[in-house]
């Protein structure tokens, strides 16, 4: 980690609002258009003969987010059991007919490539593909998904060598403010600031129930758990 290699000093999190988090995303299931399988919430990637796209968490940070917001949702479900939690999700990462190696790749696996029928994805990434291709896709929000907090830092370190620590604090206090919270919105993101997040309510759907990076011990803890070798997520994806 950059904080670990001296760049950056601690603390760093608590620096500005909201975690350092001016903006934030979750995971949203992009579709084709009408939706044809019926696919509306995670129960439904469960189904036979759905194919689901989304890239490998073995090697893309995005798709430990869709792993953990697939989790959340059958903890929810099955009131914390974990054997019946890691069967709904191995059906899921059944149903995955590509898993590229990152997010991006896995976008244009669905999009560009025209295969399966559901990519699961940012929410800025498939905003952007509608906006794109409006008539092709249209994106569902699930009942439950997870709250992505992209935080902000001065990387000290090279803010110091390079004499620009105050112009870069400047910077990113400006992410604050509601002239940038709104252009974070028309940019399909969702401003931190939460009386602006409600002017974009067409935009986002703001009803979804979110848990947090925090509801799994944080990232280390996370990797711990589902993503190391031979953990939660191998057990999953090689039986």
């Amino acid at each position: 980690m950059i904080e670990q290699a001296g760049l950056i000093e601690s603390g760093w999190l608590g620096e500005f609002d909201k975690d350092s988090s001016p903006y934030t995303s979750t995971i949203v299931f992009l579709v084709r258009k009408g939706n044809e399988k019926g696919l509306n919430d995670w129960d439904d990637l469960t189904k036979e003969g759905v194919e689901v796209i989304t890239p490998d968490p073995k090697s893309s940070g995005g798709a430990c987010w869709n792993f953990l917001a697939a989790w959340h949702y059958a903890s929810e479900k099955f009131g914390g059991d974990e054997t019946q939690i890691k069967e709904f999700v191995k059906k899921i990462y059944d149903n995955v007919t590509v898993m590229d190696s990152g997010a991006r790749g896995a976008t244009t696996t669905f999009v560009e490539n025209g295969q399966g029928d559901v990519l699961i994805a940012w929410e800025n990434e498939a905003i952007a593909t509608v906006k794109e291709y409006p008539n092709d896709y249209e994106i569902i929000s699930p009942s439950i998904s997870i709250l992505a907090q992209p935080s902000v830092a001065i990387v000290d370190e090279n803010a110091k060598k390079d004499g620009v620590e105050e112009v870069a604090k400047d910077y990113l206090q400006y992410l604050y403010t509601d002239d940038a919270q709104k252009i974070i919105g028309e940019n399909g993101y969702r401003p931190s600031n939460e009386e602006i997040l409600k002017e974009y309510a067409d935009t986002f759907d703001l009803d979804m129930k979110m848990c947090t990076i925090n509801d799994f011990g944080g990232w280390d803890q996370a990797y711990e758990t589902f993503f190391q070798d031979g953990k939660i997520f191998d057990e999953i994806h090689s039986n």
